[in-house]
């Protein structure tokens, strides 16, 4: 069996060297996908008032008491009231008052019946059926109710949170600053994407891999470019990052060949080595270290690897980092589509795309699984993990996963 950390202890040791980083307010409207840094408690009932859901008519229910086709009952029209408007009038015995939606309930009313279920003329309304008393009302406080809890610190600011805090009148929330994430691309093989490879050379995808998974979780990466495979350069360049940034995420020098010297980086940039090495595949080779809270995240230089380890172990902490309450993905079950063939002497991540059939996750393996085929991640939105020691794994096996 593999004496490396599993992939759990891993991330659960990178979790606990990390905190959240600082806190600023900003306009609501700028806020969508950041994370709260504040409790909020709800300061208004929402709707503010009883209101009616429905054009029609408020009304008392006792008069319509024993209505019927062959016995309906006429109500005086006392007012209408349009939508932002005050009633005037109280509702009280053989009257009703004409609303809008989101009209105020007039006093005396417990009741509201739609235009299309009446008869009505410019003085009158016709019901030919009996109401219950409350039908088509919604009370002060039915979304929101004064007093309870809104939100609390570490959510992620969706459509339907923005909307309640801007009912409320939180205009510009606290919440956590974006985690500046430094990437650095290790490797005397590598040119930048708009260059054209020389032989013996390879464009730089890791960079932009990095990039676009660190955006879509809320972080801001901080591009410090290519350095060869020397330990002085790593470390300077090091350095320099951990001065500017909340943590750094690397890629390559994590084996242990003569040109993996990222580790040996680290130590000399003055970090400490957490771990090195995780048992699991795609992903195992890996570096990680801490200095001054700020963590180093060591990805091997194979996209698929370093893509697969970032989600596993590195992801959860750079959410932590965020604010995030919740930086652990929910562990779920998924069944296997298709089977997988080989054998997995260590924690086997198997990427493909979530299929919803007959109400269970299903998930379709990508096609290749190697740790360097990129191409298979993408459209990548779930990934499941194989046991250590399985065999081949046939179609139909239910796994555990997470969604990215």
């Amino acid at each position: 069996m593999d004496k490396r950390l599993s992939f759990v202890e891993a991330r659960k040791i990178l979790l606990s060297a990390v905190r959240p980083v600082g806190t600023e307010r900003v306009e609501l409207s700028r806020c969508g996908g950041r994370i709260l840094a504040q409790d909020l408690t709800v300061q208004e009932n929402i709707p503010p008032f009883d209101r009616s859901p429905y054009d029609g008519f408020a009304l008392r229910a006792a008069d319509t008491a024993g209505a019927g086709k062959d016995t309906p009952v006429t109500l005086r029209i006392l007012e209408e009231v349009p939508a932002g408007a005050v009633p005037k009038l109280a509702v009280v015995e053989g009257t009703a008052s004409k609303v809008c939606t989101g009209t105020a309930i007039p006093q005396g009313a417990d009741a509201v019946v739609m235009y299309e279920n009446t008869r009505y003329d410019p003085v009158s309304v016709t019901i030919d059926f009996p109401v219950e008393k409350g039908s088509n009302i919604v009370r002060a406080g039915e979304d929101i109710c004064r007093g309870s809890t809104l939100c609390r610190r570490g959510q992620r600011i969706d459509a339907g949170l923005a909307g309640a805090l801007a009912a409320q009148g939180f205009d510009a929330p606290v919440v956590y600053q974006r985690p500046k994430v430094a990437v650095i691309s290790t490797g005397s093989e590598l040119v930048e994407a708009d260059e054209i490879p020389g032989r013996g050379k390879i464009r730089n995808s890791n960079r932009s891999m990095l990039e676009a998974a660190l955006k879509n979780m809320g972080c801001e990466p901080v591009y410090y470019g290519i350095v060869d495979d020397r330990v002085q350069d790593i470390s300077d360049l090091l350095r320099e990052a951990l001065s500017q940034c909340h943590a750094v995420v690397t890629t390559g020098g994590v084996s242990v060949g003569e040109y993996d010297v990222t580790a040996s980086a680290m130590a000399m940039a003055g970090a400490e080595i957490l771990f090195r090495g995780v048992a699991m595949k795609p992903g195992m080779s890996c570096a990680y270290g801490v200095r001054d809270g700020r963590v180093i995240c060591g990805l091997s230089g194979n996209p698929a690897s370093a893509l697969t380890n970032f989600y596993a172990v590195a992801a959860p902490a750079l959410r932590a980092l965020a604010g995030d309450g919740m930086p652990v993905p929910e562990e779920i079950d998924i069944t296997l589509l298709d089977g997988y063939p080989g054998e997995s002497r260590s924690a086997r991540f198997l990427r493909g795309s979530l299929v919803i059939q007959d109400g269970k996750a299903g998930m379709s393996l990508s096609s290749r699984q190697g740790n360097v085929v990129i191409s298979s991640a993408i459209g990548c939105n779930v990934m499941a993990v194989v046991p250590p020691g399985s065999g081949p794994v046939p179609a139909g096996t239910v796994l555990k996963g997470f969604l990215l």
